[in-house]
């Protein structure tokens, strides 16, 4: 699964199929902005959940 890229914007999933849960690192110009947390069920998140959540943040955040 690899990054997103939104008006400048990238967003980095990482998961733990163990934990059942993830992160999405937020980055704009390689500088670090946040992490966006989630949890999943199976051996990976979906990835209409990923964008689902990408979707949301630039929605609140005006991207």
């Amino acid at each position: 699964m690899g990054a997103i890229e939104r008006s400048g914007f990238r967003f980095v999933p990482e998961y733990s199929v163990i934990q059942q849960n993830g992160a999405i690192h937020v980055y704009s110009k390689d500088e670090f902005i946040e992490e966006i947390q989630f949890q999943f069920a199976g051996k990976f998140p979906e990835l209409d959940q990923i964008e689902e959540l990408v979707d949301k943040y630039c929605e609140l955040h005006n991207i």
